[in-house]
C-alpha cells in the first residue's frame, strides 16, 4: 500500500515543528500532540506498515538538527510499546491503542535489566509472581542487576509494556509481557521506583528511567495474553495458547520492525548530513594556482562524494526490499521466514556501520567546518545510538557467524567458505575458540551481510566499515 502524497507533506509538516532545545517533559508533550493528531495510527505498524516507517524515514531527516532524542521517543512509543500490544495483545487489549492514542498517553518498554535483556537472548530477572488468592500479579526487582535499565520515556510515560519473568504456582513459565500503569496523575504507581540514568552525549530532550519494583501488584487482565495464559484456582495454571509459539518469541518479533527502522535512520541521517556538507563545500572557495576553486574539487572529498552516494543508493534498495518484505509479513501476521530475518539483520548491520564509516570520513575532510555547531557533525552520536539499538551490531554479527558455521550448505564467495572451514576447526578444541579466533568472526560475518546485500542490491563492494576493521 502506497502512501499518499497528501498524508506524506501533513506528516512533513507537523515533525517540522519538532524541538530538541526543550526539557523531556516538553519534549513528551510534542509526542503526545503529534500522536493525537492522528496521522499515524498505533495500529498502522500491521495495519499500514509502509505509512508506519515513511514516519521513522521523514522524522530521521532532522535528526542532524535535533539529534537522536525525539526519533527514540518516537520509535519506542510507536514500535516497542505499541508494537508489544499488537504482537502479544488480545483483540481488547489492541483496542485499548486506540484510546490511548485519543488520550495522548504515552508508553514505554521495559524489557533491558542491568545484567540482562536483549544481549542475553530475552532472559529477564525481574518477576512475576501470580498471587492466586488476590487474582494478581506481583512484580519484584530480586537485586539491582534487575533493575529495568535505560528505559526511554520511562520518567513521563503513563503506561509501560514490562517484561518480566512468569512464576506460577512455584514453576517458572519464562519472560512474558505485562502491560501495567506506571503513573498516575503524574506521580509513579505505588511501590515503583524510577531514577534518571543521567546525562548523555547527545539527545538530552530524551528521558532515560531505571526501574524498579517493589511489590508492584497488576491485575490479571496486566498479561499480554495472544499467546499464553494464567487460569485462576487451585494455586493458578499456565495455559499456552498456540503450539511452538512462546510470549518472549513474539515480542522479539519488534525486533525486526526496529532494526529496518534503525537502519532507514542512520541511512537518511547520513544522506542528510553529506547534503548539508556538500552545501558548504560548493560555498568554501579554496585557494589555486589559477584562480580560486571550492572544497568540493579537493580530491578526496570528491571521491568520498562519489563513493557515500553509491553506498548509500545501494543499502538504500537493500533496506527498501527488507521493508518491503516485512510488510508482508506484517499485514499477514506472519513470522519473518529466516532468510528475511538474516537479511534484515544485515540491513541493521551494514547501514549503520557504513553510515559511521562514511560519516567520520567525512568528517576528517572538511577542516574546521567539523567542529562548528549546528552543522550536523555535533550530532553524529545519533549513529552510535543506531549501532546498538535494536541489537548491538557487534552481538548481531556474532550470530550471523555462528549460524553460519553451523550450516551444512556451501555457500559465499571463496574466502566465506574458507573463514568458516577455518572456524569449524579451531571450535574442534573447544568453545574458548570462538573467542580466541574474533577476529575470523567478525571477518565472517561481514562476509555473510555483504553476500546478503550483493544478491539482493548489486553495486560497488562495501568495505569492512572503520567501525569493525582489525584493531
Amino acid at each position: 500500500m502506497a502512501v499518499s502524497a497528501e498524508w506524506r507533506q501533513q506528516w512533513i509538516e507537523a515533525v517540522s515543528k519538532i524541538r530538541s532545545d526543550l526539557g523531556y517533559e516538553k519534549s513528551a508533550e510534542q509526542l503526545r500532540a503529534l500522536q493525537k493528531t492522528g496521522l499515524l495510527k498505533l495500529t498502522d505498524l500491521k495495519n499500514d506498515p509502509a505509512k508506519f516507517f515513511e514516519a521513522h524515514r521523514l522524522l530521521a531527516h532532522h535528526a542532524p538538527k535535533l539529534g537522536p532524542g525525539f526519533w527514540i521517543r518516537f520509535t519506542v512509543h510507536y514500535n516497542l510499546f505499541a508494537g508489544s500490544v499488537l504482537a502479544v495483545g488480545n483483540d481488547q487489549q489492541v483496542a485499548r491503542l486506540n484510546d490511548f492514542q485519543q488520550e495522548g498517553l504515552l508508553g514505554c518498554f521495559g524489557l533491558t535489566e542491568k545484567l540482562a535483556g536483549v544481549n542475553s537472548g530475552g532472559v529477564v530477572n525481574t518477576i512475576a509472581e501470580w498471587d492466586d488468592a488476590s487474582r494478581e500479579f506481583v512484580l519484584t526487582t530480586s537485586d539491582a542487576g534487575a533493575h529495568k535499565n535505560w528505559i526511554s520515556q520511562g520518567l513521563v510515560g503513563e503506561l509501560a509494556v514490562v517484561v518480566a519473568d512468569l512464576r506460577v504456582a512455584g514453576k517458572r513459565c519464562g519472560a512474558h509481557a505485562f502491560l501495567m500503569e506506571l503513573r498516575k496523575g503524574g506521580q509513579p504507581v505505588p511501590n515503583v521506583e524510577l531514577g534518571d540514568m543521567g546525562r548523555k552525549t547527545v539527545g538530552n530532550d530524551l528521558d532515560n528511567a531505571w526501574i524498579a519494583f517493589h511489590g508492584t501488584r497488576i491485575p490479571h487482565s496486566a498479561l499480554l495474553n495472544r499467546y499464553g495464559d494464567v487460569q485462576p484456582g487451585n494455586g493458578g495454571t499456565y495455559v499456552s495458547k498456540a503450539k511452538g509459539l512462546t510470549n518472549m518469541g513474539m515480542i522479539g518479533q519488534r525486533l525486526f520492525s526496529g532494526r529496518v527502522a534503525v537502519a532507514w535512520a542512520a541511512l537518511t541521517f547520513t544522506r542528510k548530513l553529506y547534503e548539508m556538507t556538500r552545501e558548504y563545500s560548493d560555498r568554501k572557495k579554496c585557494w589555486a594556482p589559477k584562480g580560486t576553486s571550492n572544497l568540493t574539487s579537493v580530491p578526496q572529498l570528491n571521491h568520498l562524494y562519489a563513493r557515500a552516494e553509491a553506498n548509500l543508493a545501494q543499502l538504500e534498495r537493500f533496506v527498501g526490499e527488507c521493508e518491503a518484505q516485512l510488510n508482508d509479513c506484517l499485514r499477514k501476521d506472519q513470522i519473518p521466514p529466516a532468510s528475511l530475518q538474516e537479511a534484515i539483520a544485515c540491513a541493521k548491520i551494514a547501514a549503520s556501520e557504513m553510515s559511521i564509516d562514511l560519516c567520520f570520513r567525512l568528517k576528517q575532510d572538511v577542516g574546521s567546518h567539523a567542529l562548528m555547531g549546528d552543522t550536523g557533525f555535533e550530532q553524529m552520536d545519533f549513529l552510535q545510538a543506531c549501532k546498538f539499538a535494536e541489537g548491538d551490531s557487534r552481538i548481531l554479527m556474532q550470530k550471523l557467524a555462528r549460524d553460519r558455521v553451523k550450516a551444512k550448505a556451501t555457500i559465499g564467495s571463496s574466502e566465506e567458505q574458507q573463514l568458516t572451514a577455518e572456524l569449524q576447526a579451531a571450535m574442534k578444541s573447544g568453545s574458548q575458540a570462538w573467542d580466541a579466533n574474533f577476529d575470523k568472526v567478525y571477518d565472517l560475518a561481514w562476509q555473510v551481510v555483504t553476500r546478503n546485500v550483493g544478491t539482493l542490491c548489486p553495486g560497488v563492494s562495501l568495505r569492512i566499515p572503520c567501525g569493525l576493521s582489525k584493531l
